[in-house]
């Protein structure tokens, strides 16, 4: 797209969305809710009261709620499973929950990766 058409195009969606502001300028239920907030937060400043205040007069409970959830997120996660690999030259056994096992990485570099984990029993 050249230059030219790119301003062009760029043009309209500007023209179109200031005619969508104008309307929702003119609409009395955005004026109404303007005006509710504006009030709102002069009382709050009035009596110096925060949103959070509010919230936990009205619901008690929200605050107790909410690290919960964000507890779950970035909290424990699921064990690792139990890996068993058998070496079949040596017969030896390791088991380990992760790959930083020593002589599992000694055994990737001398037999390859692919070898080693066509080892695993479980």
């Amino acid at each position: 797209m050249s230059r030219l058409a790119e301003f062009r195009a760029l043009e309209q969606q500007l023209a179109a969305q200031l005619a969508e502001l104008e309307s929702l300028k003119n609409d009395d239920g955005l004026k109404r809710e303007i005006e509710f907030e504006k009030k709102l937060r002069d009382l709050l400043a009035e009596y110096g009261y925060s949103l959070r205040n509010i919230i936990a007069i009205l619901d008690p409970q929200a605050s107790r709620r909410a690290p919960a959830a964000t507890e779950s997120k970035t909290g424990t996660r699921k064990p690792r499973d139990v890996k068993i690999y058998k070496n079949p030259n040596s017969g030896e056994l390791i088991e380990t929950k992760g790959g930083n096992h020593r002589q599992l990485k000694e055994w990737k570099n001398e037999f390859g990766a692919d070898v080693v984990e066509s080892w695993r029993t479980q």
